[in-house]
């Protein structure tokens, strides 16, 4: 999507069907597109101010009696002169005051443009303009404090840190390169190794959260998983305080996943109620089977149950994998009854990380796959600083390093990126 920004754009900012809606206007032409339709003179206004006003038609009918705040650039969300017009939430109202100021020089803004306007005016980078649409979407407290975490540039502030180090190293080895016939050494190989082996360690860690991060911000998954009858449906209906699953005495009922979400803590967990694993020949149950399977794999918790007389089940899990077992019809836990059910969710919620308002998690896929491109950078000018290689080759591994880390922030970027983020934002951001 280009950005013109000699248009001045509108649009809805709020969802339809509420008391009140919010329309947004900016651009070079927002003032003068706003004072066409109301009496308030916004040029004149000082910034940062809300005014009482109404909205009129060029017959002079009145429209709306409406708020008006003016924000003046580069104070503004976009960097632009803006305005917001605080309607009543009627859609006549809304689509005739759309209406008119498009007859005053504005157009219908796109999708994200309104953000990518205040990216491309500086207002933030593109790490920050992805945070404001999952904080948008956020549907929990961790996802919300994640996004509003990344929006205020915590994953920006770190890797603009991790840069100046590596642009200063990079400096020095260049500066080297201009001096080659003299035979001066600027840098020091052992500091520059210390620093480099640093680097590589904290984006390996930048790039792992993404487990935690994409888990908190899509929901953390947990499989149910145990043999027939063990009363794994019976414990996703008491989670879920639903009759989401079949329950029955029949082993072998559930024969496919059966997914639903719940918020403890803060946190949206996403359970999962899988077919009970047992041998059989019966091949609709078999593929149940294996699905089960496979969400134990994909879990990022695990929900061993099993009842007096019947074995865990036996699969494999990995070490970042937190498992928990239960023994169910027991004293201490009866899914049945909710007996044990309020030990097992503080179970769940102290088994993933919390987010403090410092935390620095990678929740987007386009920054996991630039740090796994910047740590395989950073490990090739290691690998050449161990074995004595050249400075110039140290540098070019150090600069491609600082470019992928440099792509999470926008500083490099092609119009497809661009294109391809904002245009899943929703019309009014």
């Amino acid at each position: 999507m280009s950005i013109d920004f000699c248009d001045t754009i509108c649009a809805l900012a709020t969802a339809p069907g509420g008391a009140l809606g919010i329309i947004r206007v900016s651009g070079p032409k927002a003032f003068d597109a706003v004072t066409a339709i109301c009496p308030v003179r916004c040029s004149d206004a000082a910034g940062n101010t809300v005014h009482y006003t109404h909205i009129v038609s060029p017959q002079g009918e009145m429209i709306d009696e409406v708020m008006v705040s003016i924000f003046k650039a580069p104070h503004s969300y976009t960097g632009e002169d803006s305005v917001e017009i605080s309607c009543h939430g009627s859609p006549y109202i809304l689509n005739k005051v759309l209406e008119l100021l498009c007859a005053n020089g504005c157009r219908m803004a796109k999708p994200g443009e309104y953000t990518q306007r205040a990216f491309l005016n500086g207002k933030m980078d593109l790490s920050q303009a992805e945070a404001v649409a999952d904080l948008i979407a956020s549907s929990s407290e961790a996802s919300h404090r994640i996004a509003l975490n990344q929006m205020r540039g915590s994953v920006s502030h770190r890797l603009s840190e991790l840069r100046t180090d590596l642009l200063r190293l990079t400096s020095l080895l260049e500066l080297e390169l201009d001096f080659s016939e003299e035979d001066v050494e600027f840098a020091d190989r052992s500091q520059l190794l210390s620093i480099a082996e640093a680097t590589a360690t904290e984006i390996a860690r930048l790039s792992d959260s993404f487990a935690d991060g994409n888990a908190l911000k899509t929901g953390v998954p947990v499989a149910i998983i145990g043999a027939p009858n063990v009363g794994k449906s019976t414990l996703l209906n008491a989670l879920l305080r639903d009759d989401k699953a079949i329950v029955s005495p029949v082993s072998g009922t559930t024969r496919d996943t059966i997914e639903d979400t719940l918020t403890l803590g803060g946190i949206l967990f996403r359970f999962i109620d899988t077919a009970g694993l047992r041998r059989t020949d019966n091949s609709i149950e078999q593929m149940g089977i294996e699905r089960t399977l496979r969400a134990a794999k994909q879990a990022h918790i695990i929900i061993m149950m099993t009842e007096p007389g019947v074995p865990y089940p036996d699969i494999e899990t990995t070490p970042q994998q937190h498992v928990i077992k239960i023994v169910n019809k027991t004293e201490d836990f009866q899914a049945l009854h909710g007996v044990g059910l309020a030990q097992l969710e503080q179970q769940l919620v102290a088994a993933v990380p919390q987010v403090a308002d410092d935390s620095v998690l990678i929740t987007n896929a386009r920054h996991k796959q630039a740090l796994d491109l910047a740590y395989a950078d950073i490990t090739a000018a290691i690998a050449s600083l161990r074995s004595g290689a050249s400075g110039d080759l140290v540098a070019e591994h150090l600069r491609l390093c600082i470019t992928h880390l440099a792509e999470i922030a926008g500083e490099i970027s092609s119009q497809a990126v661009l294109e391809n983020i904002f245009k899943n934002f929703c019309v009014g951001k």
